[in-house]
């Protein structure tokens, strides 16, 4: 069973066991983390998507650690003006295990 959940703007296919790198969340390392946003839920022979998401269902996850990612620089030159910028940026992650999908 597998399930499709929506975190941080972005879309994860999750199943039992499978960790993932969301956005930044709430929590300390440990603490149990539930998603209500299940866009579709996917077992052997049956389907279920939801309008938008699929009520009643949840994934229940365990955050593992809180990390940061690779630093990302965005350098702007203007040419023949003598100007240019170089920043860099690392975006607050979070390692979620996932450990139980819930259906309706």
């Amino acid at each position: 069973m597998f399930a499709v959940i929506r975190t941080g703007g972005k879309q994860y296919k999750v199943a039992a066991e499978n960790t993932i790198t969301v956005m930044s969340l709430e929590g300390e390392a440990g603490s149990k983390v539930t998603f209500d946003d299940v866009l579709a839920l996917f077992d052997g022979e049956t389907s279920t998507l939801g309008a938008p998401t699929v009520a009643g269902a949840r994934v229940v996850g365990e955050i593992v650690e809180h990390a940061r990612g690779d630093k990302v620089i965005a350098f702007k030159k203007r040419r023949r003006k003598n100007s240019r910028r170089k920043r860099g940026h690392k975006q607050d992650l979070t390692l979620v295990r996932i450990t139980e999908i819930l259906s309706a």
